[in-house]
């Protein structure tokens, strides 16, 4: 019987409200779009990616898709990260681990992420990368954690499951880790 697989949840049904565009079709200076940019990492160090999409969003749907993703549309994307990542976790249920990355984080350099899956197969529960000192994603839960992760909704996210811990913190030479894009600016 093969190993169960660590899986890549891929977050990327955000409005983008304080961006004003869609940014995850931006083009970063080599030409690949934010999302996809953010997917390539991720699936370079995990066993299979799941991408969350919201619905209607069908031109990143098809460039995570066309990518190696495997795309599902989440109905309740409206009401926040934590229900975005609960769709993507219940999507793979049977996963031995779930590392979730954020689509609007392009920066993230696939070693960093392969260093959480490296923790997780070695027996950490929760593990993250952190960059001078700063805690930063994409952050991996152990399978025990299924209950909780299926069960979140609105906009916190996991930050409960983290502070209740313990987590393993990884100390990354990646400034990627802690880099988002919230407004064009940080594309600078």
């Amino acid at each position: 019987m093969a190993p169960r697989p660590i899986v890549g949840v891929l977050l990327a049904a955000g409005s983008a409200k304080r961006f004003g565009a869609d940014k995850l079709r931006v083009a970063l200076p080599d030409g690949t779009a934010i999302g996809v940019a953010a997917l390539k990492s991720l699936a370079a160090a995990v066993d299979a990616v799941v991408a969350v999409v919201r619905p209607g969003d069908e031109v990143v749907a098809h460039a995570l898709g066309s990518n190696g993703a495997r795309v599902t549309f989440c109905p309740v994307a409206r009401d926040g990260m934590g229900s975005s990542l609960a769709w993507g976790v219940r999507a793979a249920p049977l996963a031995a681990a779930w590392v979730i990355a954020l689509a609007d984080m392009p920066w993230v350099r696939a070693a960093s992420v392969a260093r959480v899956v490296a923790a997780l197969r070695g027996g950490a529960a929760i593990a993250a990368p952190s960059h001078n000192g700063a805690h930063g994603h994409p952050v991996g839960f152990a399978s025990g954690f299924y209950a909780e992760l299926s069960s979140l909704s609105g906009d916190e996210g996991a930050k409960g499951i983290l502070a209740r811990g313990p987590v393993t913190l990884i100390a990354i030479d990646d400034p990627g880790v802690v880099r988002d894009v919230d407004v064009p600016e940080d594309l600078m």
